[in-house]
């Protein structure tokens, strides 16, 4: 009868202690849940922002409510890559993809024009030479040439080496002239010169364009340039360097009869263009008030200027700035250097403090011993062998014979021109050499 008694006092009091378990929860047993916030993306606050934490916004949680919270596909599953000679890593994966998945991209393409006719075959070939020498983007080039010249253009392009070619591609069109009379536009200036204010009109399907003449060469990315379409504000559609940085000793303040672009006017050698935006844009002007299209403008422009005019091309473009100001971006002038940098004494001042970006060889300069240090470095870039060390066949030789021209107005400052060209070299070195480089093996232990 007393074991009975006693098993049924601790049955009752196991029933009751259960009892009280169940009522009064577990909460004791796991820490509070926080407030879960709504935005999944954001990172956990931070553990002084933790501490700010109101404890009214936490929340007491139970276990199916966190089961719950867990299991919800939206949030983040971390895995552990497992290797016995590694520690685990952590990988994030959410909706949005795995990580190490490959993005592909499409290509950025530049573009580059030049207009060769006459002697011009070498100068263009150099060109384009100095351009793939020191780019990184890939290129386009839309070559517009006399028909004599295509098949010498084709050959000599065909025959550069793989790892050059495959970083360019090239079109060669005729010289065509879409209003007016084509063989008055072509004597204009030099032959074909002209040919440069119709590719808005004849290159309907590309968008920007860096124009260069035949007589440039690059002396560091023409990534660098193109990343000035970029600066251009809502109106803006093309940018030129000034044409001088002294009024006092430039052309168009002395000598202009026409309108021109702001005090000393600017050079076309270098030109990029914003196609889409010359194309949709009506010009001011002095002949219709209403304005024209870019070609509509052209003829009638050239009907009015004709007889004062004494540059061709460049000067219309001037006139057309003149009335459309704030269409223009003007860009450094050591992205179009020209011997009136240095034949009159030196007066580029981003020249001296950073180096020529773009050498421009007007006056013939590549082909006499008037401006030798021009002649020294068109020389150097022309009979560069593809494929070899840059610094041992471009950039030591170039910097010897750069002696020789010290005691003349150009050379006597050889940073002006070796600079971006040194800077350059150890970029595309750093680049092709030291990046690839494959770390050494480690040994087994």
């Amino acid at each position: 009868m007393r074991i009975r008694c006693r098993v049924a006092v601790l049955a009752a009091s196991l029933g009751l202690f259960l009892l009280l378990y169940f009522l009064g929860g577990n909460g004791a047993d796991e820490p509070p849940l926080r407030e879960v916030p709504e935005d999944r993306d954001e990172f956990p606050a931070s553990s002084a922002q933790r501490e700010k934490i109101s404890p009214a916004k936490q929340l007491r949680g139970d276990p199916p409510q966190q089961k719950k919270l867990r299991q919800n596909p939206k949030e983040p599953e971390i895995t552990a890559s497992r290797s016995s000679n590694q520690n685990p890593k952590l990988r994030l994966k959410t909706d949005k993809g795995r990580s190490g998945s490959k993005v592909v991209y499409p290509e950025d393409w530049m573009h580059l024009a030049v207009v060769a006719c006459g002697n011009r075959l070498d100068e263009t070939l150099t060109m384009v030479k100095s351009a793939l020498l020191f780019s990184i983007k890939k290129i386009k080039f839309h070559i517009f040439t006399e028909e004599d010249l295509t098949e010498q253009f084709e050959k000599v392009l065909s025959q550069w080496p793989r790892s050059y070619s495959s970083k360019f591609q090239y079109s060669l069109y005729p010289i065509t002239f879409s209003v007016g009379n084509a063989e008055e536009w072509k004597r204009l200036f030099k032959p074909c010169a002209a040919q440069r204010l119709f590719l808005p009109v004849i290159l309907k399907d590309v968008d920007s364009l860096l124009y260069v003449d035949t007589d440039v060469l690059f002396l560091r990315p023409m990534d660098d340039i193109w990343r000035f379409l970029k600066n251009f504000n809502s109106t803006q559609l093309a940018a030129m360097a000034p044409e001088h940085e002294i009024p006092k000793i430039g052309w168009y303040s002395r000598f202009a009869r026409h309108p021109f672009y702001g005090v000393t006017g600017v050079n076309s050698g270098v030109m990029l263009m914003n196609l889409t935006r010359i194309r949709s844009t009506v010009f001011k002007n002095s002949m219709i008030s209403s304005g024209l299209s870019w070609e509509d403008l052209l003829h009638p422009l050239y009907q009015k200027y004709k007889n004062h005019i004494t540059w061709g091309d460049q000067d219309l473009l001037n006139i057309i700035f003149h009335y459309n100001p704030e269409c223009l971006y003007t860009f450094p002038c050591q992205w179009n250097y020209r011997p009136d940098h240095c034949m009159y004494g030196s007066n580029c001042k981003g020249a001296e403090e950073e180096g020529v970006s773009i050498l421009h060889g007007n006056r013939g300069v590549y082909h006499d011993d008037k401006q030798p240090a021009f002649k020294v470095v068109y020389d150097a870039i022309r009979e560069y062998p593809f494929g070899e060390n840059l610094f041992q066949s471009l950039f030591f030789p170039l910097q010897n014979k750069f002696l020789d021209t010290v005691n003349t107005l150009c050379g006597r400052i050889p940073q002006v021109f070796l600079r971006q060209v040194e800077k350059t070299m150890k970029a595309v070195f750093e680049q092709k050499v030291i990046r690839h480089a494959r770390p050494p093996s480690r040994q087994r232990r």
